[in-house]
């Protein structure tokens, strides 16, 4: 797959297009915040459109590219779920009622498509001239595992956050929402509303997590088409995802770890892929088991948690 023709990404586009269209007609109709059940359906048409996708690319060019574009899509599948947690707390920070989350997280989708797309090209014209630079990478991917499997709870502080500085110095904004609007008109002065700051934060938020994401997926493909279309089906199913498990959260106690030995096993690849390259079906196997074994883990810890709850509040109260 070393060349793609220019008919496979205006196809892969006019899909992806299509799909946002759909998606955005759906959201017009539709007020409030994405039921539990309409989360769950469009959850299950992105994953299923990438796993056609991935089905495509078998048919097409062999397993080898089909298992690094399914590698690739599950890595950014899992580090998207962290992403979940930081949007739990931004929402939280600056009280976005669940109404307006919705409008947010689409334009937010939409900004780290592009993002995407120029860290990606821009990633794999770097490694294919400098090859050195694997080992940088490699060498950040550790460093990061290390930092994400001992930090603590994510904090969200708007106001040090550089873009929101920058911009109100610009612009000025509202003191409060006003409505699903990003910008509006007072007394014939255009201001911003507190809701595109979040969308702000949001964009920031995903840029970060994009440097720790993408040389993750480089060392399982340098190859741009497969970079970036597993990049976007994982990050378009991400607003649907969000709705799905933001009840969930709490429960999956584990996952950070899981994510952390996940970017420290790429890390690691990458280090030695000068003198030994691990098998894609390796990699595959590994990273998915760490994914299972951490949910798994999740899932038994919040349960055991959830009796023993459930046992102290059958306690009869003492006498007297």
């Amino acid at each position: 797959m070393g060349n793609v023709s220019a008919w496979m990404w205006a196809g892969f586009f006019a899909l992806v297009l299509a799909m946002l269209a759909v998606d955005l007609g759906v959201s017009r109709r539709r007020t409030g915040a994405m039921s539990l059940r309409t989360a769950a359906l469009w959850s299950a048409v992105w994953i299923g459109t990438a796993l056609l996708f991935n089905l495509a690319i078998y048919l097409w060019r062999g397993p080898e590219p089909a298992l690094e574009f399914f590698t690739a899509y599950l890595i950014e599948k899992a580090l998207s779920v962290d992403n979940l947690f930081v949007f739990v707390v931004i929402f939280a920070t600056f009280g976005v009622p669940a109404l307006y989350q919705r409008r947010v997280l689409f334009w937010g989708v939409l900004g780290a498509l592009i993002m995407r797309g120029i860290f990606i090209f821009a990633g794999a014209a770097l490694l294919h001239r400098f090859n050195w630079l694997m080992y940088v990478f490699g060498a950040f991917l550790i460093f990061t595992a290390f930092k994400l499997g001992l930090g603590g709870e994510t904090e969200i502080k708007p106001e040090r956050n550089p873009f929101i500085r920058v911009f109100r110095k610009i612009m000025p904004v509202t003191e409060h929402f006003e409505g699903e609007s990003f910008f509006v008109r007072h007394a014939g002065v255009l201001m911003a509303t507190p809701l595109f700051l979040v969308l702000l934060v949001v964009e920031s938020t995903d840029l970060v997590f994009a440097v720790d994401s993408i040389p993750a997926v480089l060392a399982v493909t340098q190859n741009p088409f497969l970079v970036y279309t597993s990049n976007v089906f994982a990050i378009l199913g991400l607003r649907a995802l969000y709705f799905l498990l933001a009840g969930a959260m709490v429960k999956f106690h584990y996952l950070k770890l899981g994510l952390s030995l996940i970017l420290g096993f790429v890390g690691i690849k990458m280090l030695i892929a000068g003198f030994f390259k691990i098998p894609i079906m390796l990699s595959l196997g590994a990273i998915a088991g760490i994914l299972i074994i951490s949910v798994v883990a999740s899932l038994v810890r919040a349960r055991r948690l959830g009796d023993a709850a459930s046992h102290e509040l059958e306690q009869p109260a003492p006498a007297g």
